[in-house]
């Protein structure tokens, strides 16, 4: 049957909202009153001298009377118009809007306008069909084939309006394809909030409270207008449908943009550009979507990119990320993710941020096996190299590297830092703990300084953790410690007597830390295995055992050691008493990773809590909590290191000596660090295959610098020499 209606003309632009949703003694127009301010001299009728021009300038009004103006009112502006219902017009004067290279003269032109407020000094031409929108000040509208705001319209938020069916929801599907961790998008939602909604799916009251407050964020009554905000330039677009725009936006070229929230402001203006198609999603503030992306049920975090023809889908992308030429479906990403080459593929994954997916890389992909749907969770710096397909269910620890390769079984790596690798002729998988301290210093020096580098937030509501040793990672790296003493000892006791049944996990870990700490011949003589890492039936060969929980521990001291001298920085007149009786206390061991923020376990708990009683019963106030949080978090980092400090050194008390000893330890790490750093940026400058494209060597410097000149080289020699200072002065106060 025909949907097809045939209406008198005069009912276009009027009756918006049906009658049934209208509070009595209300009009129509109400909340129209509401959201648009009234200009400071008022609206007035038109003129019968202004009409008589308006209609020589091939202008046509259902009701003139229905035409409301400002005094600044120059109607020899606005020709070919045609106007229906209750329009309202702001200042029009005679001056010109440049953006960019593009000048358009204010006026109101070839276009027909519907119960629409326009602000003054707007420039709006040829925009065949504008309806129920507000627009602000200064506005650019040029060549807009469909603008127009239905009555139930929810701009993007999970929310339903009065009168509507539960069915029309939109729920975002995250970190898997079957809807089991569906949330509800809203404006303002951060990674944090999206995490602990899909995360926690057992505790129901919790998911209940979470649906209450997201719909109770926002009114359900019907009848809100579209919005543009103020200095907004929306040029050559097809159609644009149930979208609030905020201020300084610049659209051009877009296909479809429906059932959205386009954060923006002059601070961190959006852009949007051409062949874009977006549907029920929300856009933060300063991001960019360009060149025929595609988005349909989704948040994009601030300062976010989608790019060249990138899809995503029933997913939320974290601050500071970027997407391009890709697909990501039912994706939870955390900030700081990077995933721009042309062909790779995320699909129902869990990645925390600070990750980078190459080229080729099938993340998820449920084809390469015959198992259902499932989940993929990875650690903060996940890192799959070129070609890696991962198949569900995997998890990885933090900043894992995975070589190219086919990962045809579930995998569950524990170790933070590792280097795995596939090798199909021996049949074997490989990994080598530590790999990053060990052989890519640079990469991961740099990534501490890059993060904050590019976080150009101007308003910070996800909180982030941007280093790579924190809490979360050192205790990932205690228990990759304590695994890699247990498989060394059962190693060491196959190679001896064949088995190492019948001993307790008591005598592996001391019999494992005696041979790691020991000399290097007896261990590197044993084929250490890795145990419930990898589905299958193939060994997992554990590569430089010894160098690897030698490097640990350093990465342990070299954490806990500079967080202690950031409290002895805060604390100028404290001594090593005063900073032991300050941060003595149990190690925090449970750390949740709250879309970038490091929250301990107890507290997640204590939030859940209070989300459940109804003491916190706003997303605002949840963010207030998180915010909370986040001033104490410095505090408990500092009491973490306090704590994995003494464990590392065997000790109840930090004494004198001990410290000492231990600031002795953290100058010689740190120049490792910078050593490191130089030597693994240098080896790509002394490679003779590098130099092949070149005639001469000053050619090849010429393009290629040096090594000693590398701004980030010549940054850690700086830093490491400001380091040893500052241990020198605390060694000095006793």
């Amino acid at each position: 049957m025909s949907e097809m209606e045939i209406l008198p003309t005069r009912s276009i632009g009027r009756q918006f909202i049906p009658q049934e949703y209208l509070p009595e003694g209300r009009d129509e127009y109400y909340l129209r009153e509401e959201q648009s301010p009234r200009p400071s001299d008022g609206w007035r009728k038109l003129k019968a001298e202004e009409i008589e021009i308006l209609v020589k300038n091939a202008n046509t009004a259902d009701n003139w009377d229905d035409i409301l103006v400002t005094r600044q009112f120059t109607p020899h502006l606005v020709k070919n118009c045609e106007f229906y219902g209750l329009v309202r017009i702001g200042r029009l004067e005679e001056v010109s809007l440049r953006y960019h290279d593009l000048t358009v003269p204010v006026g109101i032109t070839d276009s027909c306008i519907i119960s629409c407020d326009i602000g003054d000094d707007v420039a709006l031409h040829n925009v065949r069909y504008l309806a129920h929108y507000i627009i602000g000040d200064n506005v650019i509208l040029l060549n807009l084939d469909e603008m127009h705001t239905t009555n139930y319209a929810k701009f993007g938020n999970g929310t339903v309006k009065d009168g509507e069916d539960e069915e029309v929801r939109v729920w975002m599907e995250l970190i898997n394809e079957y809807g089991g961790r569906a949330v509800m998008p809203f404006d303002g939602m951060t990674a944090g909030d999206a995490y602990l909604w899909a995360k926690f799916r057992d505790d129901t009251r919790l998911l209940e409270r979470l649906g209450e407050m997201t719909q109770h964020s926002f009114d359900s009554r019907r009848g809100f207008y579209g919005t543009v905000g103020d200095r907004c330039v929306i040029k050559n677009c097809r159609i644009i449908k149930d979208v609030k725009v905020g201020p300084c936006a610049y659209i051009k070229g877009a296909n479809k943009l429906k059932n959205l929230t386009i954060n923006s402001s002059a601070d961190e203006p959006t852009q949007i550009g051409e062949g874009v198609e977006l549907v029920n999603g929300i856009i933060g503030r300063a991001c960019r979507v360009f060149y025929g992306c595609k988005a349909v049920r989704f948040v994009m975090g601030d300062c976010t990119n989608l790019k060249y023809g990138a899809r995503l889908i029933h997913s939320y992308l974290g601050d500071n990320s970027t997407i391009s030429c890709c697909e990501v479906l039912n994706g939870l990403i955390f900030p700081a993710h990077e995933q721009h080459h042309n062909n790779s593929f995320l699909i129902a994954a869990l990645v925390k941020g600070q990750s980078n997916i190459a080229a080729g890389a099938t993340i998820g992909s449920n084809h390469n096996s015959r198992a259902p749907d499932g989940e993929v969770e990875a650690g903060r710096g996940f890192w799959p190299g070129l070609c890696v397909s991962v198949k569900h269910f995997c998890r990885f620890a933090s900043f894992v590297l995975l070589a190219k390769g086919d990962y045809l079984a579930e995998l569950d790596v524990p170790l933070p830092f590792c280097l795995v690798s596939n090798d199909t002729a021996a049949d074997v998988l490989r990994i080598m703990p530590a790999y990053w301290w060990m052989h890519n210093m640079y990469a991961l020096a740099r990534n501490n300084a890059k993060f904050p580098k590019r976080d150009n937030r101007q308003r910070k509501v996800q909180n982030i953790e941007f280093e790579s040793f924190a809490p979360d990672t050192a205790e990932e790296i205690f228990h990759a410690v304590t695994l890699l003493e247990e498989w060394t000892a059962k190693a060491h006791l196959r190679a001896q007597a064949g088995s190492s049944e019948g001993t307790g996990k008591a005598e592996l870990a001391e019999l494992g830390r005696e041979l790691l700490s020991g000399p290097a011949e007896p261990i590197d003589r044993l084929e250490v295995l890795g145990e419930n890492i990898e589905h299958s039936n193939r060994k997992v060969v554990i590569l430089k055992p010894r160098q690897g929980y030698r490097a640990y521990r350093e990465i342990l001291h070299y954490y806990a050691v500079k967080n202690l001298l950031a409290w002895m920085q805060e604390h100028r007149g404290a001594n090593l008493a005063a900073m032991s009786d300050a941060l003595a206390g149990e190690r925090k061991k449970n750390w949740v990773n709250l879309g970038g923020q490091l929250i301990p376990a107890e507290d997640i708990e204590e939030l859940k809590a209070d989300i459940k009683s109804g003491t916190i019963n706003t997303w605002d106030a949840v963010h207030q909590r998180c915010d909370q949080l986040w001033e104490r978090y410095p505090l408990e980092k500092q009491r973490h290191a306090f704590a994995t400090l003494l464990r590392l050194l065997g000790a109840d008390d930090l004494t004198p000596d001990l410290w000492n000893a231990a600031l002795d330890e953290v100058v010689r790490i740190q120049q490792y660090v910078r050593d490191q750093v130089y030597a693994t940026r240098k080896k790509d400058y002394d490679n003779p295959f590098r130099r092949t494209t070149f005639a001469t060597p000053a050619e090849t410097e010429a393009v290629m610098g040096t090594a000693e000149d590398n701004s980030f080289v010549k940054q850690i020699r700086q830093e490491t020499e400001a380091f040893a200072d500052l241990v020198k002065t605390v060694k000095a106060r006793g």
